[in-house]
């Protein structure tokens, strides 16, 4: 009989540490499962609002963001829509894109795929990808745009400068036509 409660307080003690060993969580698993690399925060149907002293500057929405505090970066995907407005919290312009990215510490952004930038000031840019220097008040490409009118010109070219309020504007290597009378 003791050899039996000996063998049964042996074999819960053999469970018990097995249970122990096995429910011990490692810093990384043998998967390779980390945080590494993976945002901090994440959120879909996203509105977020820029102000620079208090006024409002920009408005972003869209349908998923991520953040990565290390980086001070966010990646905002699917139907981003940014309302830009001045200093005077006036209206200047709608960027739409496939995505963007934000430095958070200089509000440097990019965006990327089908870019398309609607100025009330009736220009109009079209191109893949497109920096926004906030400090500078700049937005610019290197890549191919078209940019069109309110007096009908549709331009083309390689790269393009521009104030935030597009309109002080230069395609840098231009081409295209006008519907104006050459004078």
């Amino acid at each position: 009989m003791m050899k039996s409660v000996r063998q049964i307080h042996l074999a819960w003690f053999l469970t018990l540490l097995f249970l122990l060993i096995s429910c011990s969580t490692p810093e990384s698993s043998a998967t390779g499962d980390t945080r590494e690399g993976r945002p901090d925060m994440e959120s879909w149907t996203v509105t977020i609002t820029f102000t620079d002293k208090g006024k409002v500057r920009a408005i972003v929405n869209g349908d998923h963001l991520q953040k990565f505090n290390d980086r001070q970066f966010i990646q905002i995907d699917g139907n981003v829509h940014i309302d830009f407005y001045d200093e005077f919290e006036k209206h200047t312009s709608l960027l739409t894109s496939g995505f963007a990215e934000v430095e958070e510490n200089s509000n440097y952004m990019v965006a990327f795929e089908n870019v398309v930038v609607l100025s009330d000031s009736g220009v109009n840019l079209y191109t893949d990808t497109l920096s926004m220097d906030h400090e500078a008040e700049l937005i610019f490409t290197n890549d191919s745009v078209m940019v069109t009118t309110e007096q009908l010109d549709t331009l083309y070219g390689v790269g393009f400068e521009s104030d935030l309020q597009m309109e002080q504007w230069t395609i840098l290597k231009p081409s295209g036509v006008t519907a104006r009378n050459a004078e």
